[in-house]
């Protein structure tokens, strides 16, 4: 009897994303198909898959004394996050096992479902980096009699969520320095910066405002310049390994002697990175913005604010209200003069004694229907029966210096 031949083994997964890739995210059910192709008969024993997400950092350390190396230190950890097998086609027999019990595959293609959770925990996304990497994948053994297995391995991404929407990642970063340059009993002088952003929650494909101001008291030409760093850090037997790369930057215009810059939301775009990794405890994934002035023949200034690289972009309402406040906070942080705004007139203060009285009959209530929820006033107590304030073109206050009666201000007693 001629055997028949195993032609394919495949890993199909039946979630995939715009990009055809299979992405999921903690909890999420991953499904798929092993599709095996055989021509003539194939008598087969098991069918089996087993997904992993694993962890893994190594590196190696030599010390070399003259022409010899004196020692090799290998640093690996390993942290599991997933593990799961299943058997889709036969039972787990031992070799000698009768044929009668084997599974028959005749001449076609046979697809077999798998399906699987991750677990409900914060797992570690998907990242490949120069001394480890968080990896995830489903392995398809085909186990025949008396022949080597077939097996083939299929990878899938795992991106744990990161909200940018978060008071924490919605704050504003920002900083001060300044600093001197000497050379030998020569001094110049200071050079200063500030710098902030709107928030410190980003993704990928948006554009960082900066907000900077530079001066220049040296006497040297420097040059205003802001970069994304990424910083890769792995742990392995209590010694830590770290990588950083430039992910993208930009560059002012040179600044003269005596000459400020300043940067009305100069915009530095995120390119598509690795969301930040902070939950895993052997591989870390950080971002930060470096603001600095390049400095000619002496260490440049510089300014490092702290990123975090999410997954879950800024909602509207959470956008409108960063840019609202980014532009109320903006000029009085970069020393701009602010417009006053004109006082509001007492008829858009007052309140009727009706509605006081309902207000405050509302709050002595213990418990408030939904048609009884309107908007609730605050009071203090001293003021609340007072009337509003005259408006007089003489001062009640004069000044005893100056001896002469000023003309009231209509910013402070509005007239009615």
């Amino acid at each position: 009897m001629v055997l028949g031949k195993v032609k394919t083994v495949a890993v199909c997964f039946d979630c995939l994303n715009e990009s055809n890739l299979p992405v999921f995210s903690g909890g999420d059910s991953v499904s798929g198909r092993v599709i095996v192709d055989v021509t003539g008969e194939v008598r087969v024993k098991t069918l089996s898959i087993n997904a992993r997400g694993v962890a893994k950092v190594r590196w190696t350390e030599s010390r070399n004394a003259g022409a010899n190396t004196a020692y090799t230190q290998n640093y690996t950890e390993e942290v599991e996050y997933l593990n799961h097998y299943d058997i889709l086609l036969g039972e787990e027999r031992d070799e000698d096992s009768p044929e009668e019990s084997l599974t028959v595959l005749h001449t076609g293609i046979h697809e077999f479902a798998f399906s699987f959770h991750l677990p409900q925990m914060p797992l570690a996304t998907s990242f490949e980096g120069k001394h480890g990497s968080v990896r995830y994948w489903v392995r398809a053994e085909l186990h025949r009699a008396w022949l080597l297995p077939v097996k083939v391995k299929k990878e899938f991404t795992v991106f744990e969520h990161i909200d940018i929407n978060t008071p924490l990642l919605l704050a504003p970063q920002a900083g001060t320095k300044e600093k001197t340059l000497c050379c030998w009993f020569c001094a110049s002088g200071p050079i200063s910066l500030s710098a902030k952003i709107e928030r410190k929650g980003y993704t990928p494909g948006e554009s960082i405002q900066i907000f900077a101001e530079v001066e220049n008291c040296s006497s040297r030409v420097v040059v205003p310049k802001a970069a994304l760093y990424q910083t890769q850090t792995f742990f392995a037997k209590g010694k830590g390994k770290q990588i950083q790369q430039l992910v993208s930057n930009l560059r002012g215009d040179p600044l003269p002697q005596g000459k400020s810059q300043s940067w009305e939301g100069k915009l530095l775009k995120i390119p598509p990175v690795s969301p930040s990794i902070v939950d895993c405890p052997i591989i870390r994934v950080e971002y930060a913005l470096v603001v600095y002035v390049d400095v000619p023949g002496g260490l440049n200034l510089s300014l490092s604010l702290p990123l975090v690289i999410g997954t879950i972009p800024l909602h509207g309402f959470s956008s409108r209200t960063s840019s609202i406040s980014s532009q109320c906070s903006d000029s009085s942080w970069l020393g701009l003069p602010e417009r006053p705004e004109a006082p509001p007139s007492y008829s858009d203060l007052a309140v009727s004694e009706a509605h006081r009285q309902g207000c405050l009959q509302d709050c002595d209530r213990p418990q408030v229907s939904a048609e009884d929820q309107a908007p609730h006033l605050a009071y203090i107590t001293e003021f609340r029966y007072q009337p509003p304030p005259l408006y007089s073109e003489i001062d009640p206050y004069p000044d005893p210096a100056r001896g002469t009666q000023g003309v009231g201000r209509a910013d402070t007693c509005p007239s009615r």
